[in-house]
């Protein structure tokens, strides 16, 4: 079965800062390969994240890329384009076509030049071809950072510094170009860009990356093959990872949609390692700005991923979610704390430390070695204890919450779901325990883990703040977003101690009583308040503007993932049923998704919803069951 034909790689780009559909890519790389390719139509200025637009008429180039999310920038990038004289910075051509799939891109302009371009883990092999006009340059822009050019043993030499948010020290993006048909030692290198002549129809080139050095490019594109491989290389690849969940559908929509969100599932996080010629896995590490022994992984952030994306690695991806843990674990051994929210180096933009919840997920389904459940135990054990005097690591105001048993609001801003994700994340800490047989350690965390009981409100059915006195918010409006949660408010988080839905049902009055809880949330109109924002954010708009009959549930955004199939756990299957299909076909189409898609996490929300299955407490050995979408058939791996 081919199933490359379904993937949109476009699914989720018409986005813009006030509104997403997805804020996506259209990437093209290999499954977590470190370089990916995009289409650049072009920067705004203000906001140079946002450089695609699936509707633009013109096109620049063609970007070298590692970003993650427009919220967040990207880091060694550059940008390659045919031109039919010497431009000093990149300029919109008329686009005539392009066709961007996971494994191959082809930008056609209006002129005639053509770029084709097709990936391997860390770079490309691509070709050129020159427009009608009888000149032709192949063109590099530096464009975000220090970009310099250099001609070195018949090869173009490009280095790069830039990184967005993260703190990496003495990081450099090293590049490696090599031509037929082109002789790069013509090059004309002047005003931050390097133009290289050609005067024949067509040149093909291979690109190679590296964190580490020249040497290392070197030896990267020494292992590119001429482009027929390579494409046949990653169209295989493609096929394997997209059919490990194969569906059968009437629907040409849904399997276009759920092909584009298995595609969207294994693009991140991004590989950050090399391989010596010796074979040995080797990385940059930006917290200490030298090279180590082992994997490494980035581009990645958990408050996202850990609800949907690492469960879903655990059934379909699980090699790869091992060696991604062993990166993990080195970034704690690198910085002395487990990642938050990477790109290269730690941006540490989301509240607390949910990795706790991949690593649970990972230990109870049996992903990794005790060794390695030993290194990550550690980690998370530390980030529990150990206060860290930089605010991008470890969990903020952890001295607070461990005096009170909860984050005061009077301390700091989003109280409630630092409170809700410290009690979960002391439960991740306590079930791994458990599984290493330590089993004090366990009983102190699962104590530990009640705290959430101490800023909930039964009557209200909701999480309130409270300031150090003990006292509840006076002026608590559950509209209100922003001051006591993260971009949501009291209704989104009314079930956000994932690992306490029993006893949350229990303080209501039982599972008919949750029930009645999740009515009120999906029956309340979708008002809300600017709160702290002090405007109105995406994620607001998002939910005021979704089908009729959601309410609270803003699905475009994570607090409200596991909502839908709460009433299955509670035991209404039926209704579960109802709000999964109807956001299932009503908020996602083939082009777009309900709000960020997040490094796959939306995407793996798809898939889970698709195949009836989902996660609503990761690293608890169980799932919540509702009836499919179609028939699928799951190749575990």
């Amino acid at each position: 079965m081919e199933l490359l034909k379904y993937v949109n790689t476009k699914m989720g780009t018409k986005s813009k800062m006030e509104l997403s559909r997805g804020n996506t890519l259209p990437l093209t790389q290999l499954p977590f390969g470190m370089a990916a390719f995009s289409p650049q139509t072009g920067m705004i200025k203000e906001t140079p994240t946002w450089f695609f637009d699936p509707e633009a008429d013109t096109c620049e180039g063609v970007r070298l890329t590692h970003q993650p999310s427009p919220w967040i920038g990207d880091y060694g990038t550059f940008l390659f384009a045919i031109s039919d004289k010497k431009e000093s910075k990149p300029c919109a051509k008329k686009l005539k076509k392009q066709t961007l799939h996971p494994h191959f891109l082809e930008i056609e302009l209006g002129n005639g030049a053509k770029i084709s371009l097709t990936p391997s883990e860390r770079g490309c092999a691509f070709r050129t071809k020159k427009s009608t006009a009888g000149e032709g340059y192949l063109s590099f822009f530096g464009i975000l950072g220090n970009t310099t050019f250099e001609i070195k043993e018949n090869a173009l030499y490009i280095t790069n510094d830039y990184t967005e948010k993260s703190d990496a020290k003495g990081f450099k993006l090293h590049a490696l170009i090599t031509l037929e048909g082109a002789d790069p030692r013509g090059a004309i290198i002047e005003n931050g860009a390097c133009h290289i002549p050609f005067s024949g129809d067509e040149i093909s080139g291979k690109l190679s990356t590296s964190y580490i050095s020249y040497e290392m490019a070197k030896t990267e594109l020494s292992r590119i093959e001429n482009f027929e491989k390579t494409l046949e290389n990653a169209t295989q690849v493609w096929e394997n990872y997209l059919s490990r969940i194969e569906i059968e559908s009437e629907d040409e929509s849904q399997k276009q949609i759920f092909y584009s969100c298995m595609y969207r599932a294994f693009l991140f996080p991004h590989m950050a390692h090399e391989i010596g010629e010796c074979g040995k896995e080797i990385h940059y590490s930006p917290f200490l700005g030298e090279v180590r022994d082992g994997a490494r992984y980035t581009d990645y952030g958990f408050w996202d991923t850990y609800r949907t994306s690492v469960p879903l690695f655990c059934i379909v991806a699980r090699d790869e979610l091992e060696k991604m843990l062993e990166g993990f674990a080195s970034d704690f051994d690198e910085c002395g704390y487990l990642p938050r929210w990477t790109a290269l180096g730690e941006v540490g933009c989301m509240p607390s430390t949910l990795i706790d919840g991949a690593i649970a997920e990972a230990v109870v389904r049996g992903v990794g070695s005790r060794e390695l459940h030993e290194r990550l135990f550690n980690g998370m054990i530390h980030h529990a204890t150990v206060p860290s005097k930089n605010e991008r690591y470890g969990r903020k105001c952890l001295e607070e919450y461990l005096k009170y048993g909860y984050v005061p609001y009077d301390v700091a801003h989003e109280s409630v779901n630092l409170t809700l994700d410290f009690a979960y994340g002391d439960w991740c800490i306590a079930t791994v325990a458990e599984k290493l047989g330590k089993d004090e350690i366990a009983n102190e965390y699962f104590k530990r883990a009640e705290s959430y009981k101490n800023i909930y409100d039964a009557e209200r059915g909701l999480f309130v703040a409270k300031d150090k006195n003990g006292m509840a918010r006076a002026d608590f409006d559950p509209f209100v977003w922003g001051f006591d949660y993260t971009e949501s408010g009291a209704y989104q988080n009314a079930f956000g101690a994932p690992h306490a839905l029993d006893e949350i049902a229990s303080l209501l009055g039982g599972n008919g009583a949750a029930c009645k809880n999740l009515d009120e949330i999906f029956s309340t109109p979708p008002h809300f308040k600017y709160g702290r924002y002090g405007c109105e954010i995406h994620e607001m708009t998002e939910m005021a503007t979704a089908p009729e009959g959601l309410g609270q549930c803003a699905i475009s955004n994570q607090p409200s993932f596991s909502l839908p199939f709460l009433y299955a756990y509670y035991g209404d299957t039926k209704k579960s049923d109802y709000y999964v299909k109807k956001i299932a076909r009503e908020c996602f189409t083939p082009d777009s998704y309900p709000g960020d898609e997040d490094n796959g996490s939306m995407s793996a929300w798809y898939i889970f919803a698709t195949i009836g299955k989902y996660p609503v407490c990761p690293g608890k050995s169980e799932y919540v069951h509702t009836t499919p979408l179609a028939k699928f058939k799951i190749r575990e791996k």
